[in-house]
């Protein structure tokens, strides 16, 4: 039987919670256990990047981000890091990583691009909404 000091969490979901996740999990052709830590991930700030005075003030947390400054009608949120940045006349090429191996392209406009600071390496969202790849940054 697991154990939670072995790291395994259990809990119950209401009959309709879990549907929505088996949903996502189907239409994402990911298990939930890669869901479930893919959110954990986000709820903590990265290890990657050293907390300084100056980021702390600059940066709010995800959680209080995302109820205040990003909402977004797309119910496709997908957490991912830029990998290039193609920049035509008109559009940019963003491609980006949502996990080791899983990539996706967006084609937006290279004012989009520019407006939004990306560059290789930033965190960002790709948002699915219909047949259109959007990208949303902190």
């Amino acid at each position: 039987m697991p154990r939670k000091d072995q790291g395994w969490v259990t809990f119950q979901l209401p009959e309709a919670e879990r549907q929505l996740l088996e949903q996502y999990c189907q239409e994402t052709l990911r298990g939930k256990t890669e869901v479930l830590r893919e959110l954990v991930r986000t709820l903590v700030p990265s290890t990657a990047e050293p907390e300084t005075p100056l980021t702390q003030k600059k940066r709010p947390t995800h959680q209080k981000l995302e109820i205040q400054t990003l909402r977004v009608s797309a119910r496709n949120m997908i957490s991912a890091k830029i990998k290039r940045v193609t920049l035509g006349s008109i559009n940019a090429e963003i491609l980006l990583e949502i996990a080791p191996g899983i990539e996706i392209i967006s084609i937006i406009t290279r004012a989009s691009s520019e407006s939004l600071e990306l560059t290789p390496g930033k965190q960002a969202y790709v948002v699915v909404k219909s047949s259109d790849v959007m990208v949303a940054v902190e």
